[in-house]
C-alpha cells in the first residue's frame, strides 16, 4: 500500500473515531440527566422565569429584587466547597455593579439556618435566600436538571431566562465576561 494512500486511511480513521466519541459522549450525557420530576415546568432559554419567588432567611416568602433589571441568580451551599471558594468572587462582582447593574440574588439550597452559619463567616453585600436542597427546587425549575452546585442563571429585565452557567466563577471578570456574552446574544 503507498504511504499516501496508509496515511488517509489513517486521517478518515482518527476522524471517524474522534466522532463517534463525541457523538457517545453526547448519548451518555442524555443519559445521565434525569428528566424533570413530574408536574414540575421547567423553563427553557429565551422563557418566562416569572414569578421569582424567594423565602428569606427569617422564612418569609417574597419577590426576588431586581424587577426590571438584568439578574444574576447563584444557587449555592455552605457543604459546597466550590461554592465557598466563589462567594467573594460574586460579591465583587456584586459591589462593582452598585444599585442600578447586574442583581446578584444568591439561593442557598439548604437549611436557612446553615446559610445564615455561614454568611456570619463570610458575609456578601448581595441578598441571600434560602430553600430546601431536592428535585424540585428553584435551580431544577431553571434549568439545573442534574442538581450540580454551584449554578447561576442569568434573568432578563423581561423575566427571562437568558443563560445557565454550571460551575464556579474564578474572578469577577469571569462573570463580567460571562454576563456581558449572555447579554450580548440576547434570548436565544
Amino acid at each position: 500500500m503507498k504511504p499516501a494512500l496508509q496515511w488517509f486511511l489513517i486521517v478518515v480513521f482518527a476522524v471517524g473515531s474522534a466522532g463517534l466519541g463525541l457523538w457517545l459522549r453526547g448519548k451518555f450525557d442524555e443519559a445521565r440527566t434525569p428528566p424533570p420530576p413530574a408536574g414540575l415546568t421547567v423553563v427553557a432559554l429565551g422563557e418566562s422565569a416569572e414569578p421569582l419567588l424567594g423565602t428569606t432567611l427569617d422564612g418569609r416568602n417574597v419577590l426576588l429584587p431586581g424587577e426590571g433589571r438584568w439578574r444574576l441568580i447563584n444557587f449555592w451551599a455552605s457543604w459546597c466547597p466550590p461554592c465557598v471558594a466563589e462567594m467573594p468572587v460574586l460579591d465583587a462582582y456584586s459591589r462593582e455593579q452598585g444599585p442600578n447593574g447586574v442583581q446578584v440574588i444568591g439561593i442557598a439550597l439548604e437549611d436557612a439556618a446553615d446559610a445564615q452559619a455561614f454568611l456570619q463567616r463570610v458575609p456578601v453585600s448581595f441578598p441571600v435566600f434560602a430553600e430546601p436542597n431536592s428535585v424540585r427546587d428553584s435551580s431544577v425549575r431553571l434549568g439545573n436538571a442534574r442538581g450540580l452546585l454551584p449554578y447561576t442563571v442569568l434573568i432578563s429585565p423581561e423575566g427571562k431566562l437568558i443563560a445557565q452557567h454550571l460551575s464556579p466563577f474564578p474572578d469577577a471578570d469571569s462573570v463580567q465576561g460571562w454576563v456581558q456574552d449572555a447579554q450580548a446574544s440576547g434570548t436565544p
